[in-house]
């Protein structure tokens, strides 16, 4: 299961993933799914490349790699110009940058919908990746996640997932070719996509 309070920590890989808090809706439109991959590029790209991801209309998944030290030491020093860096900061401080991305869409979310209270039920659930087995399986179980929600029965029929870039030619903030590799290329990547997953 995933760990509320597992540190995330550099040169490691993890599944995330939050959801809205009771019956309530993290995006209601195309818009509202756009304006948080704006976000998420914007808090989350500096500390964490991302291999995939899914957004659905209460919670989304990521799979990421932090960041190694020495990047995340000058990306440290770009935004505490007046904090002294140790090492030991840097779980606290990547966290931070996921709940700052978390903190800006619910406040737009709720100033667009004049709603108030919190939109995340959690802060941040994470599951280290650790074999590349486990990679593989995340990867599946990440994408096609809108079907086994009953969103869509067809997971390249949802618009909200890295699935498409994943199978495209054209540029992407993703890391598109260490994932197809993963999988030995895309024809593994769909044969894989394919065959039944299990619940992670």
């Amino acid at each position: 299961m995933p760990d509320y309070h597992l540190p995330l920590l550099p040169g490691e890989e993890y599944h995330v993933l939050s959801r809205a808090v009771g019956s309530e809706k993290l995006f209601r439109n195309g818009n509202n799914y756009a304006f948080f991959l704006s976000r998420y590029t914007r808090h989350i790209t500096p500390v964490a490349d991302t291999y995939c991801y899914c957004l659905l209309p209460n919670h989304f998944h990521c799979l990421v790699k932090i960041k190694d030290e020495a990047h995340l030491e000058r990306h440290f020093r770009e935004v505490k110009r007046h904090k002294h860096f140790s090492t030991e900061l840097l779980p606290d401080f990547i966290m931070e940058r996921f709940g700052n991305l978390l903190n800006s869409y619910a406040k737009a979310y709720n100033k667009m919908y004049s709603r108030k209270g919190g939109l995340f039920i959690d802060y941040l659930r994470r599951k280290q990746v650790e074999s590349d087995e486990q990679f593989r399986a995340t990867v599946r179980y990440i994408h096609n996640n809108p079907v086994h929600h009953g969103y869509c029965t067809d997971l390249g029929k949802w618009n909200w997932s890295s699935y498409h870039a994943m199978r495209s030619g054209e540029p992407t903030w993703l890391l598109r070719a260490e994932v197809l590799e993963a999988f030995g290329g895309l024809n593994g990547f769909e044969k894989f996509h394919g065959q039944p997953g299990q619940d992670l």
